[in-house]
């Protein structure tokens, strides 16, 4: 299952032109060539180690120049993560066409599906990339740089959804936002950790819902707590302070306990004038 071919933002100059045949064929071989330098990469990294791996070791076996190498990463360690720019790509596609009436954290947990997406289409590839970052620091730091991005990207979409500047008592929604989008963040990597010590077997996909449904309900009812939501419920109107009704020829009043004397007063007087 290949992944859908787009350009990234840092490898294109013209990102806002429509695409054309011969924009997405040039998107296509890009990536076709980034796998290639990666999986070269990854059997260097396994057969000789990653200290004692060159660049343009890389570049041999892959068949291509050092210079071809340096178009398409900027270092080694890099090499290895081909599809990031891409799946970032797309996962900021999803969060550009959610629909207005969609919960900013349900369309944030769709959005990150796009990176298990990623890692599912090539279980055995991901399940050695997991083994090699567990080894070397190096590349356990460009992961963890990597994740950095698409934590980034969800919490700048959720803060947009409401006022950061808006700081007042009762009014968490900027901190939620964050919390929001780090725990969306790490329920994903926790489930990816998890299928990928497993060595790529199990239903990775109903493990991700499983873990957002746990997400959705700790922080979902709590962004927009702050302020009304087009989704929210109107508030319930606050009860009568007191009530009366008729028994016989007696009238019994409730009243709350906090209601104001003159208000009670006042209901029993007019239920006498009806009576």
């Amino acid at each position: 299952m290949s992944q859908p071919a787009k350009t990234s933002p840092r490898a294109s100059a013209v990102s806002d032109a429509p695409e054309t045949p011969a924009g997405t064929k040039a998107a296509a071989q890009r990536l076709k060539m980034r796998r290639e330098l990666a999986a070269a990469a990854m059997e260097l990294f396994a057969n000789k180690g990653y200290e004692a791996t060159t660049v343009d070791e890389i570049a041999s076996v892959a068949g291509v120049a050092r210079r071809t190498f340096f178009r398409h990463f900027r270092s080694k360690e890099e090499a290895i993560f081909p599809d990031h720019d891409d799946t970032l790509t797309r996962a900021e596609a999803v969060l550009d066409v959610a629909p207005a009436h969609e919960h900013p954290l349900d369309t944030v947990c769709r959005g990150i599906k796009e990176v298990m997406k990623m890692y599912a289409a090539s279980p055995a590839v991901s399940v050695e990339r997991y083994r090699l970052t567990r080894e070397v620091p190096a590349l356990r730091e460009r992961e963890i740089a990597s994740v950095a991005r698409y934590e980034r990207l969800f919490t700048r979409y959720l803060l947009a959804h409401f006022d950061e500047t808006d700081h007042h008592d009762g009014n968490d929604d900027p901190l939620l936002a964050e919390v929001a989008a780090s725990a969306v963040v790490t329920a994903h990597n926790h489930v990816l950790r998890r299928w990928l010590r497993a060595g790529g077997q199990g239903d990775v996909e109903a493990q991700l819902d499983h873990a957002f449904s746990i997400v959705r309900k700790t922080f979902g009812s709590g962004i927009g707590a702050g302020r009304t939501l087009s989704t929210a419920p109107a508030p319930e109107p606050s009860p009568m302070p007191a009530s009366v009704r008729t028994q016989g020829e007696v009238l019994v009043a409730v009243a709350r306990t906090d209601a104001p004397l003159d208000e009670v007063m006042r209901t029993i007087e007019e239920a006498l004038r009806k009576k």
